[in-house]
């Protein structure tokens, strides 16, 4: 049966669900309180015309949901995606990286035989411990934290493999992040399919991966695009809704936690309220990009992980679509004010990679990137009230914020549609 759809939100999971509709056959109005579309995932416009992100994601093999919908809306993965194995590589040289063409967890296994500069303490430690976890099922007590899920392992081990894996994947240090999402993210992706823990780096800007492209498959089909609208009232109407006064059988909260919250409230529905208070007690983390430009190239694959802090990715855009000398350098669970990061970050690059004569692009931070993913964390549900549903990458499923678990959301969302 054919409905009237508002999507309210037109990041990955707002555009993620009103495909989905679009296919069962609804008719969808997606509200966008931005002009750009993407949420926090999106394109910036930087001056002289060059196109940046609001910050440097990565996808992994696992992504299956994501990779799906992109081949939907007409973009092909292996044109936009580089596609290598998971190697985690420090400037030094050292450690680990998955070697091709092999089954999990027999991959893995060969990744930890030869990581650079571990000593065969360091590989053990691993090896025990990974065991473990797949005897147990990748799961443990709702309270464990990664540090305490980990506390067999080598400092090594945890500083070059776990560390970097947690902040990347969860946005959190390992001392608060949640155990039982961080095994989730690691069964999926190192011992469930081949190809599940490969990297998956844009070579294009945001936008260009997957937004601009739903946005024009979604227009083709009769969906209406509404961008520049933030929306302002929310109140039921009989057995659907008004959105700033127009009715619609079903509507989707596809913004960020704290909006999503604002227009449930504003319902006066004694559910949406229940809703918006699990919403709002969700504490954010913030993450910065740093474009730096003037850096060399390096070989191998254009990522490098770093020690230390503050950043620790940096990225080689000149070869994933952007212009030469301009490097990226990811910091997760950023708290610190843009000046004092820009001249930190600049310092890692001379201190760990010795470059020199960097000058800076743009700093963007995102200062509520991500929902903090923490032990025993309680988040809210896709049914807000009867006919009011949401989805993003912070309502309750298995995996942290990230744009598998956005899109994941905003299927689940949308098949309760039909």
């Amino acid at each position: 049966m054919s409905r009237t759809v508002a999507v309210v939100g037109a990041g990955w999971a707002g555009l993620a669900c009103a495909v989905r509709a679009v296919h069962g056959g609804h008719a969808v109005t997606v509200f966008e309180a931005a002009r750009t579309p993407g949420g926090r995932a999106r394109r910036v416009d930087a001056e002289g015309g060059l196109a940046l992100d609001n910050g440097q994601h990565i996808l992994i093999g696992a992504y299956r949901a994501t990779l799906e919908l992109m081949r939907t809306v007409g973009v092909d993965p292996q044109q936009a995606l580089l596609r290598a194995p998971l190697a985690l590589r420090f400037p030094d040289g050292g450690g680990l990286a998955i070697p091709a063409g092999m089954k999990p967890p027999m991959d893995l296994l060969a990744g930890i035989a030869g990581a650079r500069g571990w000593s065969w303490r360091d590989r053990y430690s691993l090896l025990r411990t990974a065991l473990h976890w797949r005897a147990r099922r990748f799961a443990c007590a709702p309270e464990q934290t990664v540090a305490g899920l980990c506390a067999g392992l080598r400092p090594r081990v945890v500083d070059e493999l776990i560390a970097p894996l947690c902040v990347s994947a969860l946005n959190v240090p390992v001392a608060r992040a949640s155990g039982a999402v961080f095994l989730r993210v690691l069964r999926d992706a190192l011992f469930s399919e081949p190809g599940g823990a490969d990297l998956l780096l844009p070579r294009t800007d945001l936008g260009t991966l997957l937004p601009d492209a739903a946005m024009r498959w979604l227009s083709a089909r009769g969906a209406a695009m509404r961008l520049g609208h933030r929306v302002q009232a929310l109140q039921p109407d009989g057995e659907g809704w008004r959105v700033d006064g127009e009715h619609f059988d079903h509507v989707v909260l596809a913004a960020p936690a704290w909006e999503s919250a604002r227009l449930a409230h504003a319902t006066g529905v004694a559910d949406a309220a229940a809703w918006a208070r699990t919403a709002e007690a969700l504490a954010h983390e913030g993450i910065a990009t740093v474009y730096l430009r003037g850096a060399p190239s390096w070989p191998g694959l254009p990522m490098l992980a770093l020690r230390g802090g503050p950043a620790q990715f940096v990225f080689d855009r000149g070869r994933l679509g952007g212009p030469q000398g301009l490097a990226a350098f990811v910091v997760s669970a950023c708290g610190e004010a843009r000046d004092a990061l820009e001249a930190q970050v600049i310092g890692q690059a001379r201190e760990q990679l010795g470059w020199t004569g960097l000058a800076p692009v743009q700093t963007i931070v995102e200062k509520r990137a991500t929902f903090a993913c923490t032990p025993g964390l309680q988040r809210p549900g896709a049914r807000v009230a009867p006919g009011l549903l949401a989805c993003g990458d912070h309502i309750e499923g298995p995996y942290p914020a990230t744009l598998e678990g956005a899109v994941r959301s905003a299927l689940e969302a949308a098949a309760l549609l039909d």
